[in-house]
């Protein structure tokens, strides 16, 4: 059987950090497979670098049950492989777990950690069988607490956190790299569309995207497992460890309880 073309799979690629893995990575030569829900974007993003022979889009929701499945078959059809996986795609909602709808709550756990999960087990297998791979999953800041009104999001990182560590280790010896970047406050479409954008923790020492990726692809080079981009973030993770859980999960809960007159948070 012939090798199959190795490509670099970002997921969450429309915007944001997606986004901004893509136009990296391209930027070191990777051939890529970009996959989100916007087609249009995709198109848009893959004629930037370079068409679909450099940049293929696939429109998918990783929210199916049967994506991973979908993604995997259209892929072998193709002759292509995965030699980096970036699980960056994630949804969140800020507010009270009780005033979220059940299927928006289904929907993040679906997108935030079962598509992790069911990418990793589909695609990783084949790098540890050629003994060369690396998988970059992009956790969060908030997965090192509690975050009240951001709960769901915050714990689903903490899961992520916590799977990656443990494949860290299983994978030791293998060839394939692990990664969990853990960025702080990172100005991008995401915080719109979880409503932290009017919160106190919208003026938290922020990072841009392109600046994430570039400390998580050094981070890969060095084959670092945890990256926290920038001191200020490290520093608040170190602060948050060595502080009671309660404190820091109360602190957490100011920084995003939503403003009583549906205004801006001063």
């Amino acid at each position: 059987m012939p090798s199959p073309d190795l490509r670099a799979l970002v997921t969450g690629a429309s915007s944001g950090i997606g986004e901004a893995f893509a136009r990296g990575l391209r930027a070191r030569g990777h051939r890529l497979v970009l996959v989100a829900r916007r087609e249009d974007r995709l198109a848009r993003l893959s004629a930037e670098l370079g068409g679909e022979a450099e940049a293929l889009p696939v429109a998918l929701d990783l929210a199916r049950p049967d994506a991973a499945d979908v993604l995997s078959r259209r892929l072998a059809a193709l002759g292509l492989g995965v030699g980096l996986l970036v699980n960056n795609a994630g949804l969140g909602r800020s507010g009270p777990v009780l005033d979220e709808s059940l299927d928006r709550l289904r929907e993040m756990i679906d997108v935030d950690v079962r598509a992790v999960v069911d990418l990793t087990r589909v695609f990783v297998p084949a790098m540890v069988e050629r003994r060369a791979g690396a998988v970059v999953n992009v956790v969060s800041r908030s997965a090192f607490q509690a975050v009240p009104f951001l709960a769901v999001y915050a714990a689903s990182k903490s899961f992520v956190l916590s799977f990656t560590e443990s494949l860290a280790i299983e994978l030791a010896g293998t060839g394939v790299t692990v990664q969990a970047l853990c960025p702080g406050n990172v100005p991008t479409e995401f915080q719109a569309v979880a409503g932290t954008d009017r919160l106190a923790f919208n003026r938290t020492a922020a990072t841009s995207a392109s600046e994430v990726v570039e400390a998580s692809l050094r981070g890969l080079d060095r084959r670092r497992l945890i990256v926290i981009p920038d001191l200020p973030n490290r520093m608040t993770v170190l602060a948050q460890r060595l502080l009671p859980r309660s404190w820091v999960a109360r602190a957490a809960g100011n920084l995003f309880r939503p403003p009583r007159d549906g205004g801006p948070r001063s």
